[in-house]
Order: C-alpha cells, then structure tokens, then sequence
C-alpha cells in the first residue's frame, strides 16, 4: 500500500491513471490531504464512492506514528515511529507572531560535527519524503486551527545529503496543490556540502528557499576539529561557492556559528570571522548560537556576556548578526539536541547543572 505524500501532483496523476481514475482526481485527493487535513478517504465527498473503495484498498495517508510528545514553555517536541521501527523527532516552536516547525531529514547523521547529539547514534538512513511530509502534516491538523508559517530543515540528519527526498518535500510544501508555504517561510540548514550547494543553487525550487550553513569556525584548521566533514569540504572553497550563490539582491545566506565555550568563542575569532566574510557583509548575516549541551557530550556554552561580546566584533565590522537563543532546549529539543531516543529523559535535566546549561 502506497503513501500519497510520496507523490507530486503529476506522480499522483499518472498512478491513479493507471487504476482507471481520471487524473483530475489527484487535485481533489491532495486538495483534501494538504488543503483541509482530511485522511479519511471516505470523508472525501466530492469522489465517487468506487473510487473511494479503490484509494482506501491502494493507498494511506500517514506513514508515520506519533508516539509521544513533550511540552514546554516556548515549544514541543514530537517523537514518531517509521515503520519499521525507529524514532524521529520534529519540534514545533512558538515565535512571538507565528509557529515553526523544525524537521529532520534522516534518522540520525553521518557528518560526525563533535559537538551535535544527533552525530552520536551516526546515520541509519534517509527519510523518505511521505516521511518528511507527515510530520508536518499530523502535526499541522494536530494544532489547528492554528498554522505553521515557517518550515525549517534543522532537525535530524544533513538535509542535502538526502537531496532528492528533501527537494520533492520542498516541492510539496511550496506548490499551489499542496501545502502552499512561501518560498521564503523555509529554510534548508547544512554543513556544508559544497557539490550539494552548487545543485541547490541550479535547482530552479530548491534555489529559493532559505539557505543556512553551519559554519562554526573561523579557519580551516579549527573546523576540521569540530566539524570533520570540513577536511572534504575545504572551508576557503566553501565560502567562495557561497559568495557566487545567486540569490536576488537583498536575500542573504544564514551562517550559523555555534559557540563553544574555550573552542570558539574568543574575540580572536570573531575577528578571523569577519575576515572570512571580507567584502561580502551584504551576501551574509551570522546567526550565533550559544551551545546547546548534551549529557554526553563534554562542552558547555559561554555566558551571555561573552556571546554579546562576540556578537559586538562582528556588529562592529559592519556585519549583520544575530544571537538566536534557542527554544526547547530543556526538552532536548534545540539545535544540536534531537536524537533517537525511545523515552524523553529531560525532567532530570531541566535545571540544566551538570551540563552548564544557563538560563539565557
């Protein structure tokens, strides 16, 4: 039985085709799925009752099961079960105006960064797009009538590493037959994987939609040491495809830099940073992000002070920069934190002290 969240419109199309439908039947099955949240084929009413009989016998709409989720202030963590077993967590965010919600894109990562928990399990295997769909989605008609606004691809796993399954979720999100979210409202975050990159930026979708790139260090030398992937992807080369990213005038690239109390943090690097970035301060804006710790993992964040600090360098220079303070993080549910995990253990850890977790 297949899952209509794997197909775009003319997937859709040429399959329900060759079960006999008319094809305008996939603008009314995915106008009932995206449009008004409705997974019961029998509550579809503008379908004739045997073609209802032949969706219900072909085809399911979720692929995933929510197993569990856990609240906090300014967030939710959601955890589901694929089927064939394994965890993967989404986290809904409340902003000021507006929700966002913050996908992963495979269980677990490959890329191996020291300081992010999801590197710890290493990769099982790419989501597929129903799976990257349905988490949006059951969330969405979980919460209505209250709606996501914004889609980001910072969750579990490298989104470009599973480049054709995040384009399609792309192309389901932002398509008048789906979802229907601005191009603007997503944003994709990655290491940095410059073959990926470049396709991204030739991809007349995926070219678009926000780009974020996990920088986190200053030289070439320092981001080997924490972000292994950087030996194949040369930090100079990197940022070179970057500047030539051909986004509109007034679009800025997001580079993300985690700070690591004692590894990054010094206002030595702030200064290599700003180098780094040169003449291209209207092709960029830095989001600073103070750590989010792990119980196993052995770094902690600096003080707020030192983050302004480095925060004011960079302002200084004439560069755009933001600290981003994350939420959900006593719920395990911020930047660095998602992982595999069958059973949440974050009351023991709410406060935070053995992992030098501060209120900020």
């Amino acid at each position: 039985m297949e899952c209509i969240l794997r197909y775009n419109l003319e997937e859709l199309k040429e399959s329900l085709s060759k079960m006999g439908m008319p094809k305008y039947r996939a603008v009314q099955v995915l106008g009932w799925v995206y449009k008004k949240f409705q997974t019961d084929f029998d509550a579809m009413t503008d379908i004739s009752k045997e073609d209802r009989k032949l969706l219900k016998e072909n085809y399911r709409v979720h692929t995933l099961e929510l197993t569990d989720e856990v609240h906090a202030e300014d967030s939710v963590k959601y955890l589901f079960k694929t089927l064939d077993g394994h965890t993967i967590e989404s986290v809904l965010i409340r902003e000021r105006d507006h929700l966002t919600l913050c996908v992963s894109s495979q269980i677990g990562c490959a890329v191996g960064c020291k300081f992010c928990a999801t590197a710890i399990d290493g990769l099982t295997r790419n989501l597929r797009t129903d799976e990257i769909i349905d988490q949006l989605l059951q969330i969405q008609k979980k919460i209505l009538p209250q709606r996501i606004r914004n889609v980001v691809f910072m969750g579990m796993g490298e989104p470009l590493a599973n480049y054709e399954n995040v384009r399609k979720a792309v192309e389901v999100m932002v398509s008048p037959w789906g979802i229907d979210l601005s191009k603007r409202r997503i944003s994709v975050s990655t290491s940095g994987l410059i073959a990926q990159i470049k396709r991204m930026s030739e991809d007349p979708i995926m070219r678009e939609v926000n780009l974020a790139v996990s920088l986190n260090a200053p030289s070439q030398k320092l981001r080997e040491l924490i972000m292994p992937i950087s030996k194949t992807n040369n930090l100079s080369e990197l940022m070179q495809v970057l500047k030539e990213y051909p986004y509109p005038k007034g679009r800025r690239i997001m580079l993300e830099y985690v700070l690591i109390k004692g590894l990054n943090d010094k206002k030595e690097d702030a200064l290599s940073l700003a180098q780094l970035i040169g003449k291209y301060k209207n092709k960029f804006k830095v989001n600073l992000i103070p750590y989010n710790p792990d119980p196993e993992l052995p770094y902690e964040r600096p003080s707020i002070e030192e983050v302004y600090e480095f925060q004011k360098v960079l302002w200084q220079t004439g560069i755009s920069t933001f600290v981003r303070l994350s939420k959900g993080i006593n719920i395990f549910g911020a930047c660095g934190q998602l992982r595999q995990r069958d059973v949440v253990k974050w009351k023991e850890w709410k406060k935070g002290e053995r992992a030098g977790l501060q209120s900020l």
